[in-house]
């Protein structure tokens, strides 16, 4: 009789099993993959768009700091597409990357002793910004702060179909620049 009571006490103490069984492992599995399916395209979405605006932004701070720069020094002021980070590029587009340099000898070429003031690496690939209207290779602001010809950048992200939209920057005859969104890139 002491064997049966000490199996019964023995059975009151087993804890319920706290695995999953192979039927909820592969709910959550499939819950899971529908939400990565729906989530992952939408975050890449998301990275294009800020991307793209971040090109933006920089293309419209280093306008605005070469006007800047040639009402205060009161000489001419280049920005111009660049593959190396010193010379002005003859070919290419401008998602190579650019310079800003002083240019008090009005040549529209950066010279030895004509001061770089801005570097701006090479987008990431798939990035297209191109200059059209005025701003194939070269922007030059006279020292009133005016640029010699207006002119307008078109920024496009690496897949436009699935993003929508690209950005426009214009650059009035004034100097002024401005973005904004455009329906679909060329």
């Amino acid at each position: 009789m002491a064997i049966k009571v000490m199996a019964a006490h023995h059975d009151r103490h087993i804890l319920p099993s706290r695995g999953m069984t192979l039927v909820e492992v592969l709910v959550a599995l499939s819950v899971l993959s529908i939400l990565l399916a729906i989530g992952v395209p939408a975050f890449n979405q998301f990275v294009i768009s800020n991307r793209l605006s971040a090109y933006s932004s920089d293309m419209l701070s280093t306008l605005t700091l070469a006007r800047s720069e040639a009402i205060k020094r009161n000489s001419q002021v280049v920005l111009c597409k660049s593959a190396d980070g010193e010379t002005c590029a003859g070919a290419g587009s401008w998602n190579q990357g650019w310079i800003e340099f002083a240019d008090p000898n009005n040549n529209a070429n950066r010279d030895a002793g004509e001061p770089i003031v801005y570097k701006m690496p090479a987008l990431q690939s798939g990035y297209a910004l191109d200059g059209v209207n005025g701003f194939i290779s070269s922007v030059s602001y006279d020292s009133q702060g005016g640029v010699t010809q207006a002119g307008t950048f078109i920024l496009c992200p690496p897949t436009p179909a699935a993003s929508g939209q690209g950005q426009e920057i214009v650059v009035s005859a004034s100097g002024r620049p401005r973005a904004s969104k455009i329906a679909s890139c060329p």
